[in-house]
């Protein structure tokens, strides 16, 4: 799949954005974190500015944006349709959480439990972007058991890595939350790696024989049916180079895993204010990875439309 860079954002964005959110929610409707001011209007705002960005920016991929509002019509059926509903419904618990912990100074009561309605919708909104993606049957790489869970696990893990930075950073960060984040990192990485390593080795059934039904011999294209790249093969047979998904991988397992577990491992030894800065080092490294990891998560998916020009 040709791997637009609004879509990169915006899967990039709304993931962490919706971590971060479904832990605050969890935490402070639990009152497991204070209802501090600050806290409460850096956290969530921080959330909700990445979820809003992420929403906007997927408007930058359809031809005509000022119709984006007629796929919400389509919730029985379509995946993309229910993520819209979901991610609208979000903002109403959220929103009344942001009232209650900015503005009321409570996590108690009906602002917890909005809280907690806050962070069931943030997984529910990841779920249907997962299930955009694993849903397709013609992408192989996409329609597999590891698409669906690897969405959870990586909002997760850069929304509590986000979250760990914001509380180091107001000296109420927990060693518990710390090591959250190393083990989310490392399920992470095993996540990813395993997903590649099923990846490469995925034998896709259908062919060209199998999709004309001829058989006997190899079938093949004499001639391209345009002249030619079309949409077709722009959006859904893009080709990246092997040494080139190589590297790419290795500066995705750099920065998205291995550096930001070696951040958060040196946390552990350092004592407030010092242990904000590798936390808040290994945010920014981990959110500058991901977009790579998700930049090859559209790269190296192949559509077997790409069949009928003989790819």
């Amino acid at each position: 799949m040709h791997p637009a860079f609004s879509v990169v954002f915006f899967t990039t964005a709304t993931g962490a954005g919706y971590g971060l959110l479904a832990l605050l929610g969890v935490l402070g409707g639990l009152q497991i974190i204070p209802p501090d001011f600050w806290l409460g209007l850096i956290g969530l705002g921080l959330a909700l500015g990445l979820i809003a960005a992420g929403l906007l920016s997927s408007t930058g991929h359809l031809g005509r944006p000022e119709r984006a509002w007629r796929a919400f019509s389509q919730w029985r059926s379509s995946w993309l349709s229910r993520e819209g509903v979901a991610s609208v419904i979000t903002f109403i618990p959220a929103g009344l959480f942001g009232i209650g912990w900015v503005f009321l100074g409570r996590t108690d009561g009906w602002v917890g439990i909005a809280g907690i309605l806050t962070a069931c919708c943030a997984v529910v909104t990841v779920c249907t972007t997962g299930m955009i993606y694993a849903s397709l049957k013609p992408i192989a790489q996409w329609h597999s058991r590891f698409t669906l869970p690897g969405y959870l696990i990586f909002s997760a893990m850069t929304g509590s890595v986000l979250l760990n930075a914001l509380l180091q950073s107001f000296d109420i960060g927990s060693k518990t939350l710390l090591a959250a984040c190393v083990l989310l990192t490392v399920i992470g990485w095993g996540w990813k790696l395993a997903t590649w390593r099923y990846n490469d080795r995925l034998e896709i059934p259908t062919t060209a024989n199998t999709a004309t039904g001829l058989a006997g011999g190899t079938v093949r294209s004499l001639e391209w049916p345009h002249t030619e790249e079309n949409y077709l093969l722009k959006e859904m047979g893009f080709r990246i180079a092997r040494k080139h998904g190589a590297r790419l991988r290795q500066i995705t397992q750099a920065l998205a895993f291995a550096l930001p577990v070696l951040l958060l491992a040196v946390t552990f030894a350092l004592p407030w204010p010092f242990a904000a800065v590798p936390s808040v080092l290994a945010a920014i490294v981990q959110f500058a990875g991901m977009p790579v990891e998700r930049w090859l998560f559209f790269a190296e998916a192949k559509h077997t439309v790409t069949l009928y020009y003989g790819r």
